[in-house]
């Protein structure tokens, strides 16, 4: 009489068994799919984003943000017109004033424009700034110092020293930068003069100042020069009519350079062809390859001996048009401390490389923006800024209090050879001629492959071989007592 009871017990407890199992497995997919899809397990997707740093401030196509050298808490926005803004650094300040305006001595048409400026290192002084424009009648660049007046805030338009000429025979590839080092000698970065794919071969063409970044003094003149050439330039004295004002050569169009504060090293961002946008550690004499390469990769061919590959590299399907930035040493993001950080300004994309001269670099996606970024900026605390091309100043902010950044491998480099050769193509440029009021959203690619690497994929292969192990010790369990109370 009790049997029957006995058996229907015994079958609830099985179905109890197997719902309670059931339930312990969809309640483990459903933790290990959330730590997926929010990342605990070293995966980024959000933990940095963009911010506006100055809400109240509206710039015409900014090109470059740049802090004085005289401990003042001001900013100066370059707007590529011809116009150089300055404003206090403040997120309430609602106004900026137009520090210098030579808009009639720029030619402003794509990359040309207004490009750079630097402050002397003894700016407090003496006053004396330097900024890197292009003009017309015939087209080229002109390297210039000006000198502020009495009033701080505003400069002496009467004030122009040209220090050198370069001529452009194209409107793209200008270069624009210029940074003071550690010596106290002003580098220019200037690009190979345009076209595409480097037609007269400038780049490795050492009778010419284009494809190249410069060394000068501005503190003496010598020869009629209204500058000095520093005498471990590493062509001083030559007898073959080489430039002695070259510096390192073989580049197609450094938009952006900086120097890291800390060791002194000379990163470069260098504006690649179709193939590939590159970050290199610049060195005194050396060549970095454009245009027998692009990149890693073998674009005109010719001799590679002693040629200068870049620390990172990254393929179109990351962006257009590397935007070089700075090494952090900020008092904000601190784990991002000795990082550099630079951005695309086609996909919008802001990254952080780690490199320390003798390891492998490896670079680490910050946050994936839909900005035209046209440049990076340090205030006098080493904050960063970035600049877009929508007309506003930006921040990084971090939405977790300990971001571990997704880490992203170098594109796959082939051999060598002639067969990898490009042909010539056009390409986006880091500057566009873009209304302050026009929004900007650009089409951001999708890499071909993510690569989310680290510790992500071990984490989750451990925990799909433990959810293994659990569903065949439970399944071995449930067999073994179903058996057992049936031979009861």
């Amino acid at each position: 009489m009790l049997q029957p009871l006995i058996q229907r017990m015994k079958t609830s407890s099985y179905k109890r068994f197997t719902l309670t199992l059931f339930f312990i497995l969809i309640l483990f997919f459903s933790i290990l799919l959330f730590m997926w899809n929010s990342n605990l397990l070293g995966q980024t997707q959000t933990q940095y984003s963009i911010e506006l740093a100055f809400p109240d401030l509206m710039f015409n196509q900014p090109v470059g943000i740049v802090s004085p050298t005289d401990g003042s808490n001001r900013l100066f926005v370059i707007e590529q017109t011809g116009v150089i803004r300055v404003f206090e650094n403040s997120q309430a300040t609602s106004t900026s004033s137009v520090f210098l305006s030579i808009s009639p001595k720029v030619l402003y048409s794509g990359g040309q424009g207004l490009l750079g400026l630097a402050f002397h290192p003894d700016y407090k002084l003496n006053g004396y700034f330097y900024v890197n424009y292009v003009t017309a009648n015939p087209t080229r660049t002109i390297i210039a110092r000006y000198t502020v007046s009495s009033n701080p805030n505003q400069a002496l338009e009467n004030s122009e020293l040209v220090l050198l000429e370069i001529s452009q025979p194209f409107s793209n590839h200008n270069g624009g930068q210029l940074a003071f080092g550690a010596d106290g000698y002003l580098y220019i970065g200037l690009g190979d003069g345009g076209s595409g794919g480097d037609p007269f071969g400038n780049g490795q063409n050492l009778e010419t100042l284009l494809g190249k970044i410069l060394r000068i003094d501005v503190d003496s003149t010598s020869e009629g020069l209204n500058y000095r050439i520093p005498e471990d330039n590493p062509y001083f004295g030559n007898t073959l009519g080489y430039p002695e004002e070259i510096y390192a050569y073989g580049f197609r169009n450094p938009w952006r350079f900086s120097f890291d504060t800390e060791n002194g090293r000379l990163w470069v961002g260098d504006v690649g062809q179709s193939q590939r946008e590159e970050i290199d550690v610049v060195e005194e004499g050396k060549n970095y390859g454009w245009n027998i390469m692009e990149g890693s990769i073998v674009y005109s061919g010719g001799d590679q001996a002693g040629l200068e590959l870049p620390v990172w590299e990254y393929p179109r399907t990351e962006g257009v048009a590397v935007i070089g930035g700075y090494v952090y040493y900020g008092p904000t993001l601190t784990e991002l401390n000795s990082r550099y950080i630079y951005g695309d300004y086609g996909s919008g994309k802001i990254w952080a490389l780690k490199y320390d001269g003798v390891n492998p670099a490896v670079n680490s996606l910050l946050v994936d923006s839909n900005l035209m970024i046209s440049s990076f900026g340090l205030d006098n605390q080493n904050e960063l800024y970035i600049c877009s091309l929508n007309g506003q100043i930006y921040v990084l902010k971090t939405i977790f209090p300990s971001p571990t950044p997704s880490i992203t491998n170098p594109p796959s480099t082939p051999s060598p050879s002639p067969s990898s050769t490009s042909t010539p193509t056009s390409t986006v440029e880091p500057t566009q001629t873009l209304s302050p009021s026009q929004s900007v959203s650009p089409t951001v690619t999708s890499p071909a492959t993510p690569d989310p690497t680290f510790l992500g994929n071990d984490l989750l292969l451990y925990a799909l071989l433990l959810l293994v192990v659990f569903v065949v010790a439970g399944a071995i369990i449930f067999v073994r007592i179903k058996n057992h109370s049936l031979n009861q």
